[in-house]
């Protein structure tokens, strides 16, 4: 969950805009280069005396520097000079792809590892999930002998061997651990190994007595398995996703408490395997966390053909691990009223209730920082806020630690928009932008609202929320994998054709939502985006059939590639017409159609850049 990062300390001197609070607390803040990620600007723009200037795809404001007020000036002083530039605690994804990123803007830094390097995700998480999620794929695939025969295919009964697959899942995190260990070190990352902590201002300690100072800190420390009150976990027949990880055994018949994305992606997995699996659910409804009508279907295709049966609006108020000859009893009690409802008697039971932030013994109390439920209180920037809602200076928070959104990627994406401020360019992360998947078979993925949300939004903003909907049926990729089975839907705002959300249960669905996750990050809007082009036949053209499938009242917001090359002939063409001399001898030719000086424009550039790549190689040869 932790480590460390360095390189050669840059000379080049890094400009950070000022931040102030003001009189009533609260902070204005107006950087002086925001880098708006997939949020309107007019949301930022309140100010009458910011300047917008629009380059490409990106929008920067400019404005007077401000500056920050110390969250706690009776912590100690900070130090005058630093080891590093930037300290991160924690190598997870998130650590890592901060660490990675400050190599890149010349910053000298350092990462704290306590345990091992790759965190929750590489070592027991995703990672070694996807490795098991591929051979309950292809046990599945085997196993369906109508699935098979419609190839014309002929397959004899399918097996496995447990320690092969578990195997597979281990060689799978060490590989991956191992390249992100040495990614680090060969672009010159101090790794240091000890459990990190805050001592003060700009100041760490790790391992038994060893300090080191920072301009900047960024806690990464990931989160660990939540386990509510009333569940023993013995490792063995009650167990978490730590543990299930591992493959030690697999039980006739398994209880998983939770039907998110850990409870239904270790439910794939066991049943492939020939686990029968029982769900408990504290909500009235299973998968909770999806969109509504995604949930209906995927439960009628993961859910109610296996050997899965399910309990819902159910605490499991007590788990007992199997011992002495029993097997695991779980009590289970009505979520709303209490009482008791049923006892279960099963192989064993996984607890897959969400995770918790692993922020203990990190000596936020040195810097006057007071966690809720766990989760370091942090702003839209990461920036960490201490017990009296003023910003901790220098201190910053990415990940499951802060609670925003806990998965690997968003915690990459939070370290890379922190080491963007600390290097002077401030950086807004919009979260409705970062996708999320499910790996089941088929996959389930979304970005955005769902519709419920959007609605809701809709009718305290006042727009209208329209949906679109495409199925995988009508897509010629999936009916040649014969896997028509699945849905994309899309909820939008007819008025201006902005992207709410998306969401798809599929096959691949996990690759095909990026399209869309981008669209949002990048504010493209559907009249635009319907007009690119897809590869036929491939499943993309789902995406492709949902974004054309949608009802916008305006026209395409920005010039097609054509209209751009043929606005650029054009000005060419005027050049010489508006040219009170006339054109040249040399200039003189016939009139050309529009289309054929299009081609001639492109067939120019062409050749040039084939010129210059000759000639480079030329040169090469030569030298």
């Amino acid at each position: 969950m932790q480590s460390a990062i360095a390189l050669p300390f840059s000379q080049t001197s890094l400009t950070r805009s000022n931040r102030v609070l003001g009189s009533t607390g609260s902070i204005f803040s107006t950087p002086r280069s925001l880098q708006f990620c997939g949020l309107r600007r007019e949301a930022f723009c309140s100010s009458p005396s910011n300047h917008l200037t629009l380059r490409s795809d990106r929008v920067r404001i400019r404005s007077t520097r401000f500056q920050v007020s110390a969250a706690a000036t009776t912590n100690g002083a900070p130090p005058k000079s630093f080891d590093y530039d930037l300290i991160i605690i924690g190598a997870g994804v998130g650590g890592h792809g901060a660490a990675l990123h400050a190599v890149e803007k010349g910053l000298k830094t350092a990462i704290i590892e306590g345990d091992v390097v790759g965190g929750t995700c590489v070592n027991r998480g995703c990672v070694p999930s996807k490795a098991l999620l591929a051979v309950s794929g292809r046990m599945r695939e085997l196993q369906n002998e109508h699935h098979m025969k419609s190839f014309g295919l002929q397959v004899s009964a399918a097996g496995y061997d447990r320690q092969g697959v578990a195997d597979h899942a281990n060689n799978l995190a060490t590989k991956i651990r191992n390249n992100l260990t040495n990614s680090m070190k060969a672009l010159g990352v101090d790794i240091l190994t000890g459990f990190g902590s805050v001592l003060g201002p700009q100041k760490v300690k790790y391992g038994k007595d060893n300090i080191i100072t920072a301009k900047n800190i960024i806690i990464a420390t990931g989160s660990v398995p939540f386990v509510p009150k009333g569940i023993e976990v013995d490792g063995k027949t009650v167990i978490t996703s730590d543990h299930a990880l591992k493959l030690e055994s697999v039980p006739d018949w398994i209880a998983i408490v939770g039907s998110g994305y850990i409870g239904l992606e270790f439910s794939d997995v066991y049943t492939a395997l020939g686990s029968e699996v029982t769900f408990i659910e504290a909500l009235d409804q299973l998968m909770p966390g999806f969109d509504p009508e995604i949930s209906k279907l995927a439960q009628r295709v993961l859910i109610n053909p296996r050997k899965i049966d399910y309990h819902t609006g159910v605490f499991a108020s007590k788990i007992t691990p199997a011992k002495d000859g029993k097997p695991v009893m779980i009590e289970l009690i009505d979520a709303k009223t209490k009482e008791h409802k049923d006892t279960l008697e099963v192989d064993a039971a996984l607890i897959a209730t969400g995770r918790a932030p692993f922020t203990n013994g990190l000596g936020l109390e040195n810097v006057n920082v007071v966690t809720q439920r766990g989760f370091i209180p942090v702003d839209e920037r990461m920036r960490v806020i201490d017990g009296n809602g003023k910003l901790v200076p220098n201190l910053y928070c990415i990940g499951d630690a802060n609670g925003k959104l806990m998965l690997a990627h968003a915690a990459s994406a939070q370290g890379i928009s922190v080491v963007e401020q600390v290097t002077g360019r401030d950086h807004v992360l919009n979260h409705l932008s970062i996708p999320a998947a499910c790996f089941t078979h088929p996959e389930i993925s979304m970005v955005g609202l769902t519709e419920p949300q959007a609605r809701e939004k809709g009718e305290k903003e006042g727009f209208k929320v329209s949906v679109a909907k495409t199925s995988f049926k009508a897509n010629t990729k999936a009916l040649a994998e014969n896997e028509g089975e699945g849905i994309a839907k899309m909820i939008y705002r007819p008025d201006n054709g902005e992207i709410l959300g998306v969401h798809i249960f599929g096959l691949h669905a996990a690759d095909l939502i990026h399209e869309a996750s981008n669209a949002i990050a990048l504010g493209t809007r559907i009249q635009d985006i319907k007009l690119a082009v897809h590869a036929h036949p491939t499943l993309s053209e789902v995406l492709d059939e949902l974004f054309k499938a949608a009802k916008v009242e305006g026209h395409a917001t920005t010039k097609t590639v054509s209209e751009k090359v043929a606005g650029d002939a054009k000005i060419k063409l005027n050049m010489n017409e508006d040219d009170p001399r006339g054109p040249s001898d040399n200039e003189k030719q016939p009139s050309l159609s529009k289309d054929l000086i299009v081609r001639s424009t492109s067939m120019s550039s062409f050749v040039e850049d084939i010129y210059a790549r000759v000639m480079f190689l030329v040169s090469r040869v030569f030298v």
